[in-house]
């Protein structure tokens, strides 16, 4: 089954999500990995956007399907590896050396919420789909790394707040916080928005990415030192 597709429009790379609720596990961590470093290795890309082909969702973060049943069965190193894929995709995407801009046409929960932060930009729609952060519900708490670029997306008492209740937020309360460029009016125009936005980028992959280097430099830190001995020790339940 098909999980996502890289596309070029003009300097435009797209990847789409397509395998529903967009669930992430193993096999999407690796394939998200792979088809990042295809975006890179096009030196014609000057933009990246991420969407889904779903007409709900964007993403609803971590495959339970797949993590509940591997932790009963004490497949300690699988779950590690998962952990370790997923941060060398956030980290990918904070040191990108392009503009990342994620088109988020649906709900985006727990993981996918993260995933949707570690991007530069964000768009959402405006007339459907929620951004939440569950973990607090879940028992799960997160990963400090996460709480770092997190907290580079969004004003700190909105996360603070998220984080706490595990409200469900729309795109228009985002974009009066400024977590997104836009809450768009529907599908069609959030595409339209998005590619719009990546359209106008222009700029050398050298400038860029040190300019993310050094903005990102203690996020990096944080997900390399901090995050290690709690994915090691598959803390990730309380």
């Amino acid at each position: 089954m098909s999980i996502m597709t890289l596309t070029t429009q003009d300097s435009v790379a797209v990847i789409t999500l397509t395998n529903g609720e967009n669930r992430q596990n193993p096999q999407f961590a690796k394939q998200l990995k792979q088809t990042l470093a295809e975006v890179a290795a096009n030196q014609n890309h000057k933009a990246l956007v991420i969407t889904s082909n779903d007409e709900k969702c964007w993403s609803l973060g971590i495959d339970t399907d797949w993590l509940l049943p591997a932790m009963q069965a004490k497949k300690a190193d699988e779950i590690r590896g998962f952990m370790y894929d997923m941060d060398d995709v956030f980290k990918t995407l904070l040191l990108f050396p392009m503009p990342v801009i994620a088109a988020i046409n649906g709900h985006a929960f727990g993981n996918g919420a993260i995933l949707a932060c570690a991007c530069d930009f964000r768009f959402m729609r405006g007339d459907r789909g929620f951004f939440c952060f569950p973990e607090v519900d879940l028992s799960i708490p997160f990963l400090p790394g996460m709480i770092a670029f997190v907290k580079k997306a969004m004003p700190y008492y909105r996360f603070n707040e998220m984080k706490l209740t595990g409200r469900r937020v729309s795109g228009a309360e985002l974009a009066i916080d400024h977590v997104i460029e836009k809450a768009s009016t529907d599908q069609q125009s959030l595409l339209s928005d998005a590619m719009a936005f990546a359209a106008t980028f222009d700029k050398k992959r050298t400038i860029f990415a040190e300019h993310k280097k050094r903005l990102h430099k203690q996020i990096i830190q944080i997900i390399d030192e901090e995050n290690k001995p709690f994915i090691d020790n598959l803390a990730l339940m309380v």
